[in-house]
């Protein structure tokens, strides 16, 4: 066979010479990120002006391009890739997900189907069969690779959705929702916002759905828990985004099960407590649920995007997602467009896979472990120090509230200015509280310690 040596084909030496430039920007940037705000600082965030105004007629040089985002878009970010970053329970990116990621946009393969990319799907069906042993889901359950938790749960919940209508005599992939039997959509009232998007977006409605009761900790009251059918999908939460905690699913499922419901769970981050052996008490019973929503960009750290929809019934997922068309040819093997939204899409198991076989199981666990931790640790302190923690920290989630809420909105801001960190604020069952979510490998004890000083130091500063 012979090979085409055009020149249109293989990149110049300049080319190559402005990948190597691009890498040391990179790895600058990451050595000096925790020496920086967390927070990018307001003249920075203005200069982004410099980027605007109309698109040059002339083409740019490549180098110049790479040179003025560098220069004027790295420090308007957002220093989630260092150790100090609470705010919402970002993960960072692990080394070897970092390296992988610059692979998968070199090799730049279309992750949706086998023949497109045959390393792709290979290492997507790789990854995927360790998170489920991870999790300790059922080998043989269906999943796809989705861009997040949004994604993952609007793929379950049509699952659900097929599963039920079908049982009822409905073809809704084809027929659609009109004069299809109504489905009954029940939820705690601490649900996620993500799941009540993915219901508008399925036609299931933002607000025909059954809010039950929460308990202090925002799980769901099993004791008011409303009559369930076969036409019902109970949403159950392993992981409040909030205080961390966990509805009780070996009280709820056996219900759902007799009256045939469906059970998803959404599982953002708590899910990947499974891993450890000292946290896996925590989702007792969720393995017998129906599908579930995870994210790998948060407590495995592979970067962004990663999401994983997970269902029971494989087919059930398959019946929603499969696609076909006559310039599509699908082989035997599994076809990774069949269990995700998206037809084409990046080729995000290859990080998946590169940061589990990085840290194996065992680190898996210790990523976990040591994040909450972390957290448990930042509770002590500030309990400590004075002031008021205001969940039950089971996991990575820590609530505090300064006093007033104006006090605690006032050292929210205060902190997030100085930089040293950041953590947002949240209304927690009328409440107003400094979130802190500890999810980032790169988290060391000095970072703690840092953290902890600044809070208190901001915390006990005259208004």
């Amino acid at each position: 066979m012979q090979i085409s040596t055009r020149a249109t084909s293989i990149p110049s030496p300049g080319e190559f010479e402005l990948l190597g430039q691009t890498a040391q920007r990179a790895i600058a940037y990451l050595r000096g990120i925790d020496a920086r705000s967390v927070a990018p600082a307001a003249a920075a965030v203005r200069a982004l002006d410099q980027l605007a105004g109309p698109l040059p007629a002339a083409a740019t040089d490549p180098g110049t391009v790479i040179e003025l985002l560098d220069s004027v878009a790295s420090p308007a970010t957002v220093a989630n890739a260092g150790g100090r970053y609470f705010g919402f329970v970002n993960g960072g990116s692990l080394p070897a997900a970092l390296a992988a990621a610059w692979l998968v946009n070199t090799w730049d393969q279309n992750g949706g189907l086998r023949v497109m990319s045959p390393a792709s799907a290979t290492l997507e069906e790789i990854a995927l069969a360790w998170v489920k042993n991870l999790l300790g889901l059922p080998a043989d359950c269906g999943a796809g690779l989705v861009t997040g938790a949004t994604m993952a749960n609007l793929a379950g919940l049509a699952a659900a959705r097929h599963q039920l209508l079908t049982r009822a005599g409905w073809d809704v992939e084809n027929d659609g929702l009109f004069g299809a039997p109504p489905l009954q959509v029940v939820v705690g009232e601490e649900v996620h916002a993500s799941i009540i998007k993915a219901l508008g977006l399925l036609g299931l409605g933002r607000t025909r759905v059954s809010r039950v009761p929460v308990d202090s900790e925002g799980r769901m009251r099993a004791d008011r828990l409303p009559g369930l059918n076969d036409h019902s999908i109970l949403c159950l939460q392993a992981g409040n985004v909030a205080s961390g905690a966990f509805d009780p699913a070996a009280e709820l499922i056996p219900v759902a099960q007799a009256a045939r419901a469906w059970v998803h769970v959404d599982g953002a981050f708590g899910l990947w407590a499974a891993a450890s052996a000292r946290h896996r008490h925590l989702l007792r019973g969720f393995e017998q649920a129906d599908s579930w929503a995870t994210d790998a960009h948060k407590w495995p750290n592979v970067g962004y995007d990663c999401g994983i929809a997970l269902v029971r019934n494989a087919a059930a997922l398959q019946s929603v997602m499969a696609i076909s068309a006559p310039y599509v040819m699908p082989g035997k093997l599994r076809e990774p467009h069949h269990y995700t939204p998206e037809m084409s899409r990046r080729a995000r198991g290859v990080e998946l896979w590169a940061a589990l076989r990085s840290l194996g199981r065992e680190g898996v666990e210790a990523l976990v472990d040591r994040t909450c931790a972390h957290a448990r640790q930042m509770a002590d302190a500030l309990r400590a120090a004075g002031f008021e923690i205001l969940n039950d920290v089971v996991i990575n989630q820590v609530l505090v509230s300064f006093g007033s809420p104006e006090k605690t909105r006032s050292v929210i801001e205060r902190l997030q200015q100085e930089g040293t960190c950041w953590c947002g604020g949240t209304e927690w069952q009328g409440r107003t509280a400094m979130r802190i979510s500890i999810s980032s490998w790169a988290t060391t004890e000095e970072d703690i310690d840092l953290s902890l000083a600044a809070m208190v130091r901001i915390a006990r500063a005259p208004p």
